[in-house]
């Protein structure tokens, strides 16, 4: 297994309500979709969708850093040692099931 994991996320600020789940199809490919309180002002809307990932992956919020899109909606964030299931995991999050 690797020691990260690549995930593209597609950030939605100013949500009434933090929700994680669905897809978009943004420029890295199939991406995870985050709607977040935050506004997308001094970085808040990137800090409370890494947040809101770890949590929803189940790792501590220290686990996921921010690699590309910090002035974006198109993120990619990396999340350290990921535990084995987290692509299935991941999966079921873009495609809807669970949450």
């Amino acid at each position: 297994m690797d020691d990260t994991l690549t995930v593209a996320v597609r950030v939605k600020p100013g949500a009434a309500r933090v929700r994680v789940g669905g897809r978009h199809d943004g420029p890295h490919g199939p991406a995870l979709v985050i709607a977040v309180n935050a506004p997308p002002v001094d970085g808040r809307a990137t800090e409370a969708a890494r947040r809101a990932l770890a949590d929803a992956l189940g790792v501590r919020p220290a686990a996921v850093s921010l690699r590309a899109g910090a002035a974006s909606r198109d993120k990619l964030f990396l999340v350290e040692r990921p535990p084995a299931e987290l692509a299935e995991a991941l999966r079921r999050l873009r495609d809807g099931v669970g949450r």
